[in-house]
């Protein structure tokens, strides 16, 4: 647990008390603080039961607290805690805020931030993945793995790697990344931003916390290209990334089958920058870029079943993720190079209206099965364009394609969508996907997460 002595006699509330919440609240109590928690859910409170004061926040005159705790999930834009924490002039933050304060206090370390729209998750475990190949130590949190408050401080020389969503950027005030990255941003999670413009600047925010940091920018998109050409006009050059970094490097050929596909050349590119400026070389960086395992729910090898092989892509969570799995499988020139493949399995939760980039990539795509809320949508987007087949559950969605594959086709459920409307998150539905796979087809579960095909 990472704990400071500038907690020491302070007074936070901690609103929502699940995994970054509940270790937000024990790093907030072992480093001496007052502690007020909240959450709606008795069991989530009953650790902290004569711990610290469970009252909600909303209750409170917040009058000499320092802060207010809430988890990224809470919609700023909507939820009540947001006006009653400002009216008292005090900050809403996060457990990465808490973590920016308690800097000081730990060992001699560095600090990678890597935001982005897609691909920022497959940068951190990439990063962090060479990092510890090259003997390094070196811990990821953030948006993934375990809450940052909750892992063991790191010795001197340490790198914490940190995936930063903007949700997480928005609660955070005073994080100095010694290296910010950005992979790219397309629309995403406009129903909790007044429109994309502000979207797009909540993730330029982890630039202007730097204040001696190296900021590394892929350009390859115009709203980063924008943030880059910002942070020229304003004297900090940031570093510039192009996918095709990977192949004049010469590194392009040493990458593990998880890192196959253009957008991982992409993800791939960055971190290998990232860990050059770490002071890595480039023996170093190509040993953890031929070793990466992968990660789960991102292009998830489920299993090989009489030739067909089903991949879990839950994460896939927007149209412009999903693209790159439909780009993964063209057809198979062995097989029959005019044949598609792809059994896609989409739908969900809808974030936008339209196919978006997946739109250039329905050749490959064999067969489609719509599941959800989001299901009609995309059933009358795709009718006419490829065979559609309307399943609302996953469950049917799975038998289906099952029963039409053939041999060296591929089962894909790449959602293009949020989890929300009948799973907690995109891993319940990923873990949901697995079950169903092997309950329908019978296959004993070969291939996992560190099997795992091209990540995004």
């Amino acid at each position: 647990m990472i704990i400071s002595p500038a907690f020491k006699d302070k007074c936070y509330a901690v609103l929502g008390l699940a995994r970054s919440g509940a270790a937000a609240a024990e790093a907030l109590i072992a480093s001496g603080a007052r502690v007020v928690a909240w959450d709606r859910q008795d069991v989530a409170r009953e650790p902290f039961e004569g711990r610290c004061r469970l009252i909600d926040p909303l209750e409170l005159d917040l009058t000499g607290f320092a802060g207010v705790v809430v988890s990224p999930g809470v919609p700023l834009n909507s939820h009540p805690i947001a006006p009653h924490v400002w009216q008292y002039g005090l900050p809403v933050i996060g457990d990465i805020e808490l973590f920016a304060a308690a800097r000081p206090s730990l060992p001699p370390h560095r600090v990678v931030g890597i935001t982005g729209t897609n691909g920022k998750s497959t940068t951190t475990a990439l990063t962090h993945h060479i990092l510890q190949s090259a003997g390094i130590a070196s811990v990821m949190g953030g948006n993934i793995g375990d809450p940052i408050l909750d892992q063991t401080p790191l010795p001197e020389g340490g790198v914490y790697v940190l995936e930063l969503s903007s949700f997480q950027i928005d609660l955070t005030f005073t994080l100095d990344c010694d290296i910010a990255a950005l992979t790219n941003i397309t629309p995403d999670h406009l129903d909790r931003y007044a429109d994309f413009a502000t979207y797009a600047a909540s993730k330029e925010r982890l630039f202007q916390m730097q204040v001696n940091g190296t900021a590394l920018i892929c350009d390859e998109d115009t709203p980063s290209r924008a943030i880059a050409d910002r942070l020229d006009d304003a004297g900090k050059p940031p570093v510039r990334i192009r996918s095709s970094d990977l192949d004049t490097a010469g590194l392009a050929d040493v990458r593990s089958p998880s890192l196959a596909g253009p957008h991982n050349a992409q993800n791939a590119s960055i971190a290998v920058a990232i860990c050059r400026q770490l002071g890595l070389d480039d023996g170093q960086i190509a040993s953890g870029l031929a070793t990466y395992p992968g990660l789960p729910h991102r292009m998830e090898r489920v299993c090989d079943a009489g030739g067909v092989v089903y991949i879990n892509d839950s994460k896939a969570t927007n149209a412009a993720s999903a693209a790159p799995a439909l780009a993964a499988f063209p057809p198979d020139a062995a097989i029959n190079a005019n044949s598609p493949r792809i059994h896609w399995i989409v739908g969900g939760l809808p974030k936008e209206d339209g196919l978006g980039a997946c739109a250039d990539h329905l050749l490959n795509v064999a067969a489609a099965y719509t599941v959800g809320e989001a299901g009609p949508m995309f059933a009358d987007l795709l009718d006419g364009q490829v065979t559609t087949h309307r399943c609302e559950l996953i469950s049917e969605a799975v038998r289906r394609a099952a029963e039409a594959a053939r041999p060296g086709d591929v089962v894909l459920l790449s959602p293009a969508c949020a989890s929300y409307d009948q799973f907690r998150d995109y891993e319940k539905r990923g873990t949901h996907f697995r079950q169903m796979v092997r309950a329908i087809t019978g296959c004993d579960g070969g291939g996992d997460a560190a099997q795992s095909g091209a990540a995004s």
